[in-house]
C-alpha cells in the first residue's frame, strides 16, 4: 500500500512564512515550492518512553503496509533511537510483495529495541562523567554503540535516490539536534549533515550512536555533544559563504526536542503527507516547596516553555489537516499521541485502550532507565492502538481492523 495524497493539489504558491505553519521556514527554503507527493513520519522525542511507544506505531504501520512507501523519517532524542535501529536495518528487512510487510521487522527493530529498554544508562553515565572528568554524553554514546549501533554509521542508512527495489534504497531518515550555537537544527542524514547557516558535510562517515547521542542529549546532564571538524570537510559554498560559517570547527550539540521536539520541520516543509508518532511527557503538579528551589524552578519554567511551544505546534499541524484544498498550508495525514484519547477517534471498533489506563502511560518519566516487560509490553500495545486508530480514521478508513494486540495479555493498564 502507499500514500500518494493526490487529492489536494494547491492552488498557489506556499507561503513562506505563513503563521499557520506549524515550522518555520528559512531563507534557504524555496519560497514558491509546493510540497511533494508523498509520506513522511515524524518520531517525537520522550527517552525510553517514546522509543517503546513508537515501536508499536511502526508495527501498525508495517502491518498496513504504509511503512515501505514513507519517503523520510523524522526524529529527535526517544524517537531517534528507534528511527536509528529501523534505518540501520532496513536493507535488511524482508518485504512480502504482496502486500508490502516486512516479515522479519520484530527481529531486527523490536527485539533490540527492547534490549536497549532493558538497560539504565543515563545514571550510569552520570556518575561515570562525574567521576572521570569527562563528558557524560561520551557515555550515554559508549552504550549506544555497544547494545545498539556497533560500527554503524550515517552511510548505513537507506539511500533515497535509488529507486525503489534497489540495493539500500529507502527513505531518508534525518536525526534531529539542536545546535546551542547557532540556535537552530542539526541535521545528520545520509546523504549530509548540517545547519544551514554554518555548511554541509556531505557524505558523512560520522557514527549513527553519535548522531543518535547528540538527538537525545536532554540538557543539562546528557549534554552537550561537542563535533569537532575542519573547514574543509563542508562542502564548497554556493554563493556567499553562510552566515556562521566562521564557526565550522566545533560543533555543540544538545537534544533536538528542545528546538521540535515531535521531529515535524523536515518532513512538513517537504510533503504533503505527515504523519506524527507524538510520545511527549505531560507537566506534573508543582508542589509549593519545589518553589524555594531556584534549580527546580528553573526546570519548571524551562518545562512549561517546551509543553506550550508543543502544544502551539500540534495545533498547528492539525489545523493544517482540516484545511481546504486550495491552501498552500494544507496537509494530509494524522496525529496521534501518547496523551491521546482513543475515542475521540470515533472508531466503534478501536482496540480497547481507555484514557483513564493510558494516561498513565504518557507520564512515564522521560529517562532512559530501565523498563519492566509489563510496561514495555503496554507501551507497544499503545503506540500500536492509537496509531491504528488514526490511520484508520484519517488516512484510510478501508484498512482491515488489527487481530488484537501485540501482546494480547498485557493489555495497555
Amino acid at each position: 500500500m502507499t500514500i500518494n495524497g493526490d487529492s489536494n493539489e494547491p492552488g498557489q504558491s506556499r507561503r513562506p512564512h505563513d503563521a499557520q505553519a506549524p515550522v518555520e521556514f528559512i531563507e534557504t527554503d524555496e519560497a514558491g515550492a509546493a510540497p511533494e507527493e508523498g509520506a513522511g513520519l515524524c518520531l517525537s522525542g520522550g527517552g525510553y518512553r517514546a522509543m517503546v511507544f513508537h515501536v508499536g506505531a511502526l508495527k501498525r504501520l508495517n502491518e498496513t503496509g504504509l511503512l515501505r512507501s514513507l519517503r523520510r523519517v523524522s526524529s529527535v532524542s526517544g524517537g531517534s533511537i528507534t528511527a536509528g535501529v529501523l534505518g540501520m536495518n532496513w536493507r535488511h528487512l524482508h518485504w512480502n510483495e504482496d502486500d508490502d510487510v516486512a516479515d522479519n521487522f520484530d527481529a531486527l527493530v523490536t527485539k533490540p529495541i527492547r534490549h536497549m529498554a532493558s538497560t539504565s544508562i543515563d545514571t550510569i553515565s552520570v556518575l561515570m562523567g562525574l567521576l572521570t572528568f569527562t563528558p557524560v554524553s561520551r557515555w550515554i554514546e559508549g552504550h549506544y554503540r555497544r547494545i545498539l549501533f556497533h560500527t554503524k554509521t550515517l552511510q548505513d542508512l537507506p539511500d533515497d535516490h535509488r529507486p525503489p527495489g534497489e540495493s539500500d534504497a529507502g527513505p531518508r531518515f534525518v536525526i534531529n539536534a539542536t545546535n546551542l550555537r547557532s540556535g537552530v537544527l542539526w541535521r545528520f542524514s545520509r546523504p549530509y549533515m548540517a545547519d544551514y547557516t554554518i555548511g554541509r558535510v556531505l557524505s558523512p562517515e560520522l557514527r549513527l550512536a553519535t548522531a543518535v547521542a547528540a538527538s537525545s542529549a536532554f540538557p543539562p546532564l546528557l549534554s552537550p555533544v561537542v563535533i569537532k571538524l575542519t573547514p574543509d570537510a563542508y562542502a564548497p559554498d554556493d554563493g556567499p559563504p553562510p552566515r556562521n560559517a566562521a564557526h565550522r570547527r566545533k560543533i555543540v550539540l544538545t537534544d533536538g526536542g528542545v528546538y521540535d521536539n515531535m521531529g515535524m520541520e523536515t518532513v512538513w516543509k517537504r510533503y504533503r503527507t505527515v504523519l506524527v508518532s507524538d510520545a511527549g511527557g505531560r507537566q506534573r503538579w508543582w508542589s509549593e516547596r519545589a518553589g524555594k528551589n531556584w534549580l527546580r524552578q528553573f526546570w519548571r519554567v524551562f518545562g512549561i516553555e517546551q509543553q506550550q511551544v508543543g502544544r502551539l505546534r500540534r495545533r498547528q499541524l492539525i489545523a493544517s489537516y482540516l484545511l481546504g484544498d486550495g491552501d498552500p498550508t494544507k496537509r494530509l495525514g494524522a496525529y496521534w499521541g501518547s496523551g491521546s484519547d482513543i475515542e475521540k477517534y470515533g472508531l466503534a471498533d478501536a482496540l480497547p485502550a481507555p484514557f483513564s489506563k493510558t494516561r498513565d502511560l504518557r507520564d512515564v518519566p522521560t529517562r532512559l532507565k530501565k523498563m519492566p516487560d509489563l510496561l514495555q509490553d503496554r507501551l507497544i500495545n499503545w503506540g500500536y492502538a492509537i496509531c491504528d486508530a488514526a490511520l484508520r480514521r484519517y488516512v484510510d478508513p478501508a484498512l482491515p481492523p488489527p487481530d488484537g494486540f501485540p501482546y494480547p495479555n498485557s493489555g495497555v493498564g
